[in-house]
């Protein structure tokens, strides 16, 4: 599963792009109008920090397919060929992937709720779609199962399209889609910290360090015998 950082935040995406085994970053109107900055500064520093074959996800916000696919060409102008953009899955948003998906654009259908959206956006030609976990969990529904179910028709069908889960609230959701082989999860900086923040874990390692102390004295290491 690809592990994508779902933030904008440049410090905290620095420090865990550093720290963990990362793909990409993907961002949101919402998530960008939090640093209060013009959206391709920040963009453009977020590039820097995944690389040019680092994924980076940016999303339009024009309602109608024509405005749609003029974002995606001063996005990719902008920010690279293979930045993928994020088309809301809607009946516009699907004419816009029509139409740029031959293009050879790279599509992250966004706003997904339900299965069929994600269907019809696989079969409008895009490379990823993104149900969003916890949203879903917040209508009644269960998310991670429709975010499996959605798998489940990609391979069916024989769709070239892999599911993005977000929109997660704790490290479980996370596991379960891991154990399940989606094809990637965008997560924020919160939740990727609590995946391995665990106390025992602490613990454990405080006394290994106390035992080596008591042989080689304190501060010493593998490095200093």
């Amino acid at each position: 599963m690809k592990f994508i950082i779902d933030d904008a935040n440049i410090a905290k995406v620095k420090e865990i792009w550093d720290l963990y085994p990362c793909d990409g970053v993907t961002t949101n109107p919402s998530i960008l109008a939090k640093s209060g900055r013009n959206p391709y500064e920040v963009l453009s520093e977020l590039r820097e920090i995944v690389g040019k074959d680092g994924e980076l996800h940016v999303q339009v916000v024009s309602k109608d397919a024509e405005g749609m696919i003029k974002e995606a060409g001063v996005i990719r102008e902008k920010l690279g060929e293979n930045t993928f953009v994020k088309i809301p899955t809607t009946p516009q948003g699907l004419k816009a992937m029509k139409t740029l998906a031959p293009q050879g654009v790279n599509i992250t259908a966004t706003a997904i709720y339900t299965p069929m959206q994600a269907f019809l956006a696989a079969k409008a030609g895009a490379k990823y779609t993104a149900p969003y976990i916890n949203r879903i969990d917040n209508f009644g529904y269960n998310g991670v199962q429709v975010a499996m179910d959605i798998q489940d028709i990609f391979e069916n069908n024989n769709l070239p399209c892999e599911v993005l889960a977000a929109s997660f609230k704790n490290s479980q959701q996370v596991l379960e889609l891991t154990k399940y082989g989606i094809g990637a999860a965008t997560i924020g900086c919160e939740v990727i910290e609590n995946l391995i923040r665990n106390k025992a874990i602490d613990a454990a390692i405080d006394v290994f360090n106390s035992d080596f102390a008591s042989i080689t004295g304190e501060g010493k290491t593998m490095a200093d015998c």
